[in-house]
């Protein structure tokens, strides 16, 4: 089937791969382009694994809309009002049962839990990146305390595909497993939490059909709303398992290909 490419109601892009660059900047050409796009009225949502803390980051091109999706469809932010506009978490009973499947199946799995508050690791848990002043050590119980918008799962010596399947082989259809990482690195929401069915039941609220939406993305978390896009692109460096499944292909996020894409779509 052709992908419908002409004048899109909505535009979806993940972040990191996509619309920001590898040094995090967000290029004054594509911020440029997302200003033109509000201007006309296009909604640009970002749709990121981000947890809200790094997705605060880049929520001044948000535009007028004010939405962004964040942690895999685990949270819709009003960026606006600075308040939750939806929540789908994970249920602390089945996250519980999910940590002890997937360390039984993988020994030497850690444990994050991301909320509205921030981050809680395990002791075990080593971070790529700085944590906040405010993250918390705990229990695998205690990481819990708080409503979990992602559960973050860690291995530090498999391949991330390894880790992936083994995970999912042990938890099953209770959750969504995927990751977007280079390292073994599992983001997990609650059944049926994804990326692309969050973004539907925004879609819905707008009047939004799925052929009305062009998407963007690289990684295999972004396959779920790349499927259900009425038009997708993954960008050049994807991974093959993202190139493999969009209809077509961006310029990569170095060369600002969600905007010049986007210049193209809209002749701006």
């Amino acid at each position: 089937m052709t992908p419908r490419i002409t004048r899109p109601r909505l535009v979806a892009t993940d972040l990191d791969g996509t619309l920001v660059r590898s040094d995090g900047t967000v290029s004054a050409y594509t911020r440029e382009v997302l200003a033109e796009l509000d201007r006309r009225g296009v909604p640009v949502v970002f749709v990121t694994g981000r947890p809200l803390r790094w997705a605060e980051d880049v929520f001044e091109y948000v535009g007028r809309h004010g939405l962004a999706i964040v942690s895999n469809g685990g949270l819709v932010w009003d960026v606006a009002r600075s308040e939750v506009h939806l929540l789908r978490p994970l249920d602390r009973a089945v996250g519980l049962e999910v940590c002890g499947l997937i360390r039984d199946a993988v020994p030497g799995s850690a444990f994050a839990v991301e909320s509205l508050s921030g981050i809680a690791l395990e002791d075990g848990f080593l971070e790529r990146h700085l944590l906040p002043a405010d993250a918390r050590r705990g229990t695998i119980e205690e990481l819990f305390e708080e409503t979990s918008v992602k559960l973050l799962a860690r291995h530090e010596e498999l391949p991330a595909q390894e880790f992936w399947d083994r995970a999912v082989l042990a938890v099953g259809d209770r959750v969504v497993v995927t990751w977007s990482s280079t390292s073994a690195l599992l983001e997990i929401s609650g059944a049926g939490v994804t990326k692309a069915s969050t973004l539907a039941l925004l879609c819905a609220e707008h009047g939004v059909a799925a052929e009305d939406v062009l998407a963007f993305g690289d990684m295999p978390n972004d396959l779920p709303m790349l499927g259900w896009a009425g038009t997708s692109y993954a960008m050049a460096d994807a991974h093959p398992t993202v190139t493999a499944a969009a209809d077509l292909v961006a310029p990569g996020h170095d060369e600002d290909g969600v905007a010049r894409v986007l210049a193209g779509v809209f002749d701006l």
